[in-house]
């Protein structure tokens, strides 16, 4: 079988940031960005625990989609399967240049949330009680201190 394209990516040389995955293109002809949001160093820090990223998964797709200046081009956020980052998929062709600003105003808000995670009640969330508000808020302060305040080349493209 063909290896997939986020399994070529030198996840030994990879760092945090934000970062194009994929572009497709449906059969409508529109143009569909995932993006890569990558909270810690692959094999190399140690990654979100679940309830963390969880929590992330909550506030930021809340967040995203009550943007009214960008809830109409978001697609999907949601945690990683290794848990060191989030995809992120939006329409229009796009460039982590393109929604820094929307990224780490993202992360602000998750680490200065206050008050009930939306969707975290039984009815809502199939695994309501797995969060960790409390981890997720610093590890969006770490991502945000750390990385979006003041990025490099290196927090916006894949190692070549």
């Amino acid at each position: 079988m063909k290896k997939i394209a986020s399994f070529t990516i030198d996840h030994n040389r990879l760092k945090r940031g934000i970062f194009v995955s994929r572009r497709d293109t449906t059969p409508s002809g529109d143009t569909i960005t995932t993006f890569d949001i990558r909270m810690t160093e692959p094999n190399r820090q140690t990654p979100l625990n679940g309830a963390t990223i969880h929590t992330i998964e909550h506030l930021a797709a809340t967040y995203l989609r009550n943007r009214e200046d960008w809830a109409d081009k978001i697609v999907y956020w949601g945690p990683m399967g290794c848990l060191t980052g989030n995809y992120l998929i939006m329409q229009d062709d796009l460039s982590p240049a393109d929604i820094l600003d929307l990224v780490r105003d993202t992360f602000i808000y998750i680490r200065d949330f206050e008050g009930d995670i939306p969707g975290a009640t039984p009815r809502d969330c199939g695994n309501y009680s797995f969060m960790d508000a409390a981890g997720a808020k610093a590890a969006a302060k770490t991502f945000v201190d750390e990385v979006l305040a003041n990025p490099a080349e290196e927090n916006l493209n894949y190692p070549a």
